[in-house]
């Protein structure tokens, strides 16, 4: 056997399970299409809930986030002028951290480079076999060389469009898919952020999320039709847009500067099931994608990794492999309830392209509601902040 897991997939959710299985001294071999740098420039999600904080801090590189990462006790929900504050800290007795994808990955890579953990960059052609037998075999070509790996557990960590899923026979998967008409734009500047916890907008023309990344450096979404592309949206039109559809007292504060990205993500959920075959299993992007309303891609991704570390421990060091055979259950129990959230918070924020008045008025009594009900607040506050593992 030539290591005993092999990771495909060399995003946050890869190298934070290699990382967490390395400090139990399981050998793992992460290989990844893309080269470091292109990994590094991806552009997502800040936001991580607190059991996400906490499993960085076990994997030992939470160092870092916790002196650069901002704590936020709360959010903001507003439609028009009415904003509701969602106090995490009061309703929960957690918080948020605010802390970019991108720093993660970077934490991730140092610490796997001091572990002298093999990353294989640069890989194509991959091919998952012999899932069925005594050891897995993983077949791929780099650098226009074939290679071989053999290894007892292969972790799919390669996203929507990578082999790992298209591995499990189609007439075995399950998938649930449900793609909504719109994107967000978003935008990175360095400005100071409107305000000093994050904003979700419903208003008439749109939703609109104020976001940030540090004190200086903002990302702000606004929503727009699937048709619409990046060119169509210059600066200014931009700010116009992000200005009118944030509350007033907000939109007074808002200190203006040029992008230095912008790109249209669209918004599905989707969810394949299972999560295991025979020695093969799927993590993160490659199993689920929720809308970005709620911030649960990456947080969700990493639970994923918690209950699996935990299984392939078990089974490696011990010979018990209950984990390995409740992995799939499991994981999509948690799954599907932070996907009945992300969808609930979609369905609340944004204008949907044909619908009537009465959608519409639904919109401002379920904010109507959130204002007036602490019991709702919680609800929402519990979901935001992370449900347990």
């Amino acid at each position: 056997m030539d290591t005993q897991v092999v990771i495909i997939g060399g995003g946050p959710s890869g190298l934070l399970l290699s990382q967490l299985l390395n400090r139990e001294g399981i050998a793992t071999v992460i290989l990844e299409r893309s080269d470091r740098d292109h990994v590094l420039s991806r552009i997502r999600a800040g936001i991580l809930e607190w059991g996400t904080v906490e499993m960085l801090r076990e994997a030992g590189v939470g160092a870092r986030m916790d002196a650069e990462g901002f704590p936020h006790d709360g959010t903001w929900i507003t439609d028009a002028d009415l904003m509701v504050h969602i106090d995490f800290k009061a309703l929960t007795g957690k918080k948020v951290m605010v802390y970019g994808q991108t720093e993660v990955t970077q934490d991730l890579y140092r610490a796997q480079d001091a572990m002298g953990t093999t990353i294989l960059h640069g890989v194509e052609d991959v091919r998952i076999l012999d899932l069925d037998g005594a050891q897995a075999r993983v077949e791929f070509t780099r650098n226009g060389e074939s290679r071989s790996l053999t290894c007892a557990w292969v972790a799919g960590c390669d996203g929507f469009h990578g082999v790992s899923r298209k591995t499990i026979p189609a007439e075995k998967r399950r998938e649930f898919e449900r793609v909504y008409p719109f994107g967000w734009l978003g935008i990175l500047s360095r400005t100071p952020p409107v305000n000093d916890e994050l904003i979700y907008a419903n208003s008439p023309h749109g939703f609109a999320l104020a976001s940030m990344r540090n004190a200086a450096l903002v990302r702000y979404y606004v929503q727009v039709p699937l048709a619409d592309r990046v060119e169509d949206w210059s600066d200014d039109r931009f700010w116009t847009e992000f200005r009118r559809r944030i509350p007033s007292q907000a939109a007074e504060r808002l200190v203006t500067g040029p992008s230095i990205e912008k790109s249209i993500a669209p918004l599905r959920s989707f969810v394949s099931e299972p999560l295991r075959w025979g020695r093969l299993f799927l993590v993160g992007d490659a199993a689920h994608i929720v809308p970005p309303t709620g911030a649960k891609g990456l947080n969700l991704a990493v639970s994923d990794v918690f209950y699996l570390h935990q299984a392939l421990i078990a089974a490696l060091k011990t010979g018990d492999e209950k984990g390995i055979d409740a992995y799939s259950e499991r994981a999509l129990r948690r799954i599907w309830k932070a996907m009945r959230f992300s969808w609930q918070m979609t369905t609340m924020l944004h204008r949907f392209d044909g619908e009537d008045g009465f959608a519409a008025q639904m919109r401002r009594a379920t904010l109507a509601h959130l204002a007036e009900s602490e019991t709702a607040r919680k609800d929402l506050a519990e979901n935001y902040v992370g449900l347990p593992y």
